[in-house]
């Protein structure tokens, strides 16, 4: 059976991390999956560490890993990238924001053969829940043109909860993004590059405890830099990173 690692970056969230930590347990210990959970503590001031080192003591399949300055969302997902153990690693948020039963989703998919799985939150049969609508209309308005610009049909890139083969993340590497921009540069690398995926329903809930540490106005640069750096890519030199397929006759 292949082990799935689930990376999740976390600054200040010692009070959403137990439920978090308890939910993901219970849906892979349901369905008998083995798995690890990484927590990277990017910098946190609110006792984030001491909560899942107690947890981590209780349950062996919780790791604690604190990353060093500068800090940063895609900074935190790095580390985690440098230290997983599983054959798949997943990226998922530290408030319980992504539904965990959805990670087995994603799981069955990567048993099937895709390299990658990722979620669409924006498609009938989802549910979500407390999405603030200055943020929903810039998601729509960036998914569209990212979608445009690559000519993809997928309109869910900014969303970080994705899956991948430890494969597809050697392949994509190495990973520039400190900030949310690796929300978009891990997927669309990963297309650019020829891995393939599917995309599977997902729902997500606002968070009921603490803050996001998402800040709009400060993202946009970072977002246009990384969508132009695999654009460019992509135009120019794209069959460098193409990922190799083995020939048939050889098999």
């Amino acid at each position: 059976m292949k082990k799935t690692s689930i990376v999740i970056p976390a600054r200040n969230e010692a009070e959403t991390l137990p439920l978090t930590l308890e939910k993901i347990g219970q849906a892979f210990q349901n369905k008998q999956r083995d798995y690890e959970i990484l927590v990277v503590n990017d910098g946190s001031s609110d006792g984030t560490a001491e909560v899942v080192r107690q947890m981590s003591q209780k349950d062996q399949s919780i790791r604690l890993l604190d990353n060093q300055p500068p800090y940063g969302f895609g900074s935190a997902i790095k580390k985690g990238l440098d230290h997983y153990a599983g054959d798949y690693v997943m990226i998922a948020m530290a408030d319980l924001s992504d539904d965990p039963k959805d990670m087995l989703k994603y799981i069955k998919q990567l048993d099937r053969g895709y390299d990658c799985c990722f979620g669409t939150r924006w498609v009938r049969g989802t549910k979500v829940e407390g999405y603030p609508a200055l943020k929903l209309a810039l998601n729509r308005v960036v998914n569209a043109c990212i979608g445009l610009l690559f000519g993809i049909r997928y309109t869910d890139i900014t969303n970080a909860f994705k899956c991948y083969t430890r494969e597809t993340i050697e392949g994509i590497k190495p990973v520039l993004s400190r900030h949310f921009n690796i929300t978009v540069e891990l997927p669309l690398k990963a297309i650019v590059r020829g891995y393939s995926y599917k995309i599977v329903k997902t729902n997500w809930r606002e968070r009921k405890k603490g803050v996001s540490k998402l800040k709009i106005q400060e993202m946009g640069s970072r977002y246009l830099f990384i969508v132009i750096y695999v654009f460019l890519e992509k135009l120019l030199c794209g069959s460098d990173y193409k990922k190799v397929r083995p020939d048939p006759e050889q098999r």
